[in-house]
């Protein structure tokens, strides 16, 4: 398996993820909840079916710490383009500052990296 491998399967597993979580504010806002939670859980089904792939390939690969940091650059990368593409949310600069601290985060975490 590839250094990109769990780095892919952690996008997809992420993309579904931001759907399941802040998706049904655009298409399902006038929805019962109960519908909206079921909704969701049935994308979040799909988010494990990578996630856990990711992570189980990515630690034979990095560190615990590695993968969460991993993901959480992942995250925001993800929430950043769903905001603006999907959702319509103008980026701003405090995306550029949020991103500027992990990318700090991702140095310390992986500087020990072999």
């Amino acid at each position: 398996m590839t250094l990109y491998a769990p780095i892919l399967l952690l996008t997809i597993s992420n993309l579904f993820m931001t759907f399941a979580w802040y998706g049904h504010l655009k298409n399902l806002n006038t929805k019962p909840l109960w519908l909206v939670v079921l909704a969701s859980w049935g994308i979040a089904f799909f988010e494990y079916c990578f996630q856990v792939p990711g992570n189980r390939l990515g630690a034979a690969q990095y560190s615990l710490p590695q993968l969460k940091i991993m993901q959480e650059v992942i995250t925001l990368l993800v929430f950043a383009g769903f905001a603006a593409l999907y959702m319509g949310v103008k980026p701003s600069w405090n995306f550029a500052w949020a991103g500027l601290c992990l990318m700090g985060a991702v140095f310390f975490v992986f500087r020990d990296f072999k």
